[in-house]
């Protein structure tokens, strides 16, 4: 068992701060700021650290860690598959000049990595996905039959950020991105944009998070943005509808745009009130322009696609500081590195323990034994309170072949039979839901 349990919750005492941390100035915020910082939970918890040989901005992922990432990454792939992606794999590497035709290098070559010369070429690490998901649009001819073609890749991508703003996992240099493009008409902008805005809306259910704000982020003053009005009034106008059509309250930012279009950003907030971008929806006519991209239309011409990018949880580095401190680590059932710890009473029960822990394996669900060299029972149910699901198995429930269940949130169950318990959990747990015991399911 790892040092996950040492972390408990913070509960807002009763009375104090009714604002989400409005006032800004309680000792009692400041603690809570503190115990939810995720860099501190992320090292109490070992999920994953940091060390100077590796370099800043550089985080390694801990075992729990990578049990916390990987399932994250299972949960957006599965959705995508069913909301009719396909996935591709694409080079971290790109040649210098695949940069300059998607514009980042002319807007965006203060954030990269300098070029590397190799074999008389230059290649960058790249900072986005994009310009690799375009060549691989191109690579073939295309017909509207098949629009919308929607395009995804978790893949890593590089930004040279600043040793002044580095923190944690939320400004990292190396970054894995669940990243998606479609590619489609004029016509299927719009419900592209809907429908990966109910996508967002799905996820953040499934992992009990709420957003802080949806924000239209709009070109500011400045030269960091290409020189296309026409393109920035369609493409503006196309999410305005979106956001207008699906009721959700948002404002309008400006300076907040991508170099090449405007975007709809999910916003979401720490515990000290400070915001950050999680996830977006972003309307591009340009670069199809630049990869002199087409599809074959029903009247045999070419026509020049849309190309619609889309973020469910933005990068997972992000997405799982967002998570370590929305949750302190009581995080979802489904999303938990431990989903069960068993505790055998005595060193009898131990073999009863053991092959329940088989049995959760065998269903896919992460158990753990705890036995009596741990400690006391009672030392090794606080040692796992972060766990969801506490198993105790005693003589009497060895027996009957039951276990008394614990669950996270204080609830003891009356004993029950194995099979039911491991049905009712993985019932949830397949359902990504948030709640730790459905009271009206009917007995296995």
């Amino acid at each position: 068992m790892s040092r996950r349990a040492d972390c408990r919750p913070v509960r807002k005492p009763r009375g104090e701060c009714p604002g989400a941390f409005a006032c800004g100035h309680s000792p009692f915020v400041r603690e809570e700021t503190a115990m939810h910082d995720h860099r501190r939970l992320g090292r109490e918890l070992e999920l994953f650290d940091t060390d100077p040989l590796i370099g800043a901005g550089l985080p390694y992922w801990l075992p729990d860690g990578a049990v916390l990432r990987h399932t994250l990454e299972e949960y957006i792939r599965t959705a995508e598959r069913l909301a009719g992606y396909r996935h591709v794999y694409s080079p971290v590497l790109g040649k210098r000049e695949l940069y300059e035709v998607s514009g980042h290098w002319s807007h965006y070559s203060d954030d990269m990595f300098p070029p590397m010369d190799l074999g008389g070429e230059q290649v960058v690490l790249r900072p986005s996905l994009c310009p690799h998901h375009a060549v691989i649009y191109r690579s073939r001819a295309h017909s509207y039959r098949e629009l919308p073609l929607r395009m995804a890749e978790l893949g890593g991508m590089y930004r040279s950020e600043l040793s002044g703003v580095l923190g944690g996992l939320t400004r990292v240099r190396a970054i894995q991105l669940n990243d998606a493009h479609v590619f489609c008409t004029l016509d299927q902008v719009a419900g592209e944009a809907r429908a990966a805005l109910d996508m967002i809306r799905r996820a953040y259910g499934a992992l009990g998070i709420r957003p802080a704000r949806f924000r239209l982020s709009l070109p500011g003053p400045g030269g960091k943005y290409v020189a296309a009005p026409e393109m920035w009034r369609r493409s503006t106008a196309l999410l305005t509808e979106v956001l207008d059509a699906s009721g959700l309250p948002y404002e309008a930012a400006e300076g907040e745009a991508a170099f090449y279009g405007p975007k709809v950003d999910v916003q979401v907030a720490d515990a000290a009130g400070r915001e950050s971008t999680l996830s977006t929806v972003q309307v591009d006519f340009y670069q199809p322009e630049r990869f002199g991209l087409h599809y074959i239309g029903a009247d045999g011409a070419k026509h020049r696609p849309v190309m619609v990018h889309r973020s469910i949880i933005g990068s997972v580095e992000r997405a799982v500081a967002h998570l370590v401190e929305q949750h302190g680590g009581a995080f979802p059932a489904w999303l938990s590195p431990v989903q069960m710890v068993i505790l055998p009473v005595s060193d009898a029960e131990l073999p009863d323990a053991e092959v329940l822990a088989g049995r959760c394996a065998a269903l896919g669900l992460r158990a753990e034994v705890s036995g009596r060299e741990r400690g006391s029972l009672g030392a090794r149910i606080r040692e796992a309170r972060l766990v969801p699901y506490q198993a105790v198995i005693g003589a009497a429930e060895a027996a009957d072949g039951r276990v008394a269940l614990r669950l996270r949130d204080g609830r003891r169950l009356d004993p029950l039979p194995v099979a039911e318990v491991l049905a009712r959990i993985g019932a949830l747990v397949s359902a990504h839901s948030t709640g730790l015991w459905d009271e009206a399911a009917p007995p296995v």
